[in-house]
């Protein structure tokens, strides 16, 4: 009933003489255009998974689409696709537990076991997601303890320390300010052992670094890389890393040298004559890296 080919009356004007809403005109080829648009969406995205709307923008710009930014963030809004980053304030503050002053501003760390972090992070499985807490050696850069659970408490972060208290006990342990670190059990695990607390200013990530950036490492070169489908998986593959981290992957900061050989030999990391334990002997080349790489995209259908 309504023409577009009519040049005598505007199709505002059409559809005001026929009381039709003008932005229904334009529903079915609108509608049809975001299919066509959703679907190129997640090709990009299961291939570059780590990719904003910002990115995805630029890539579907490349293929022919003309299209503004805000609506590529709305349609992946839309359809609950994010890119895979690190999720800030895991551990919230409980306003009526006490904070621990942070002791390590300008403290110069000459030993093993002078200062542990501690921190928790979660790993993205098939039906939902699982919490991990570890402590490194700020000396060695050595993961002295871990415990993986389903449920964000402080029990998770006791387990984890009970594992490192196995190992050796620290003269301070840092941690943030969540409700985890600042209950009354986890306080007071510390005073029985003797352990010093030292907590980050509020929103300073960068007073615990050490154990952030074992998170990074952890998840780009393990999780990332993996379908962890249940917490078993979950718990094999960090427990594999770990052991790797800990006894095979060098450190350019440690010279090169792992965390375990620098944590036994008590080293400042300066000798330039010391040798790191040997490396396996069978080595992936960085296409068959980035192959599998792209084969684990392509074979998840689960990434957040």
């Amino acid at each position: 009933m309504i023409g577009r080919k009519n040049t005598g009356i505007s199709i505002r004007r059409q559809c005001k003489f026929l009381f039709v809403d003008r932005s229904k005109i334009y529903y079915n080829n609108t509608a049809k255009d975001n299919v066509d648009i959703v679907i190129d969406i997640k090709k990009i995205y299961q291939e570059w998974p780590f990719y904003g709307y910002r990115k995805i923008h630029v890539e579907l710009k490349k293929i022919g689409y003309k299209i503004s930014r805000k609506k590529v963030q709305k349609l992946m809004q839309l359809e609950g696709l994010r890119a895979i980053y690190s999720k800030p304030n895991l551990s919230k503050r409980n306003q009526a537990h006490a904070i621990h002053k942070y002791l390590l501003k300008g403290l110069r760390i000459k030993k093993p076991n002078h200062v542990w972090q501690i921190d928790i992070t979660y790993i993205k499985i098939e039906h939902g997601s699982v919490y991990l807490a570890a402590i490194i050696d700020v000396f060695s850069r050595r993961i002295m303890g871990w415990h993986l659970s389903p449920f964000l408490d402080t029990n998770l972060c006791l387990q984890a320390l009970d594992n490192a208290l196995k190992i050796a006990k620290p003269e301070i342990l840092n941690s943030d300010q969540g409700c985890q670190f600042t209950s009354n059990a986890w306080v007071s695990m510390l005073k029985e052992n003797d352990i010093k607390i030292s907590m980050d200013g509020k929103g300073r990530w960068a007073d615990n670094v050490f154990i952030e950036r074992f998170w990074k490492s952890a998840k780009y070169e393990s999780v990332f890389l993996q379908c962890l489908e249940s917490v078993a998986q979950a718990q094999k593959a960090i427990g594999d890393y770990i052991k790797f981290y800990n006894n095979l992957r060098s450190h350019q900061t440690l010279k090169y040298k792992t965390p375990m050989f620098v944590y036994d030999n008590n080293l400042t990391v300066k000798p330039k004559e010391l040798k790191c334990p040997n490396l396996p002997e069978k080595t992936l080349s960085i296409e068959l890296i980035n192959e599998n790489i792209k084969n684990s995209h392509k074979q998840c259908n689960f990434w957040p």
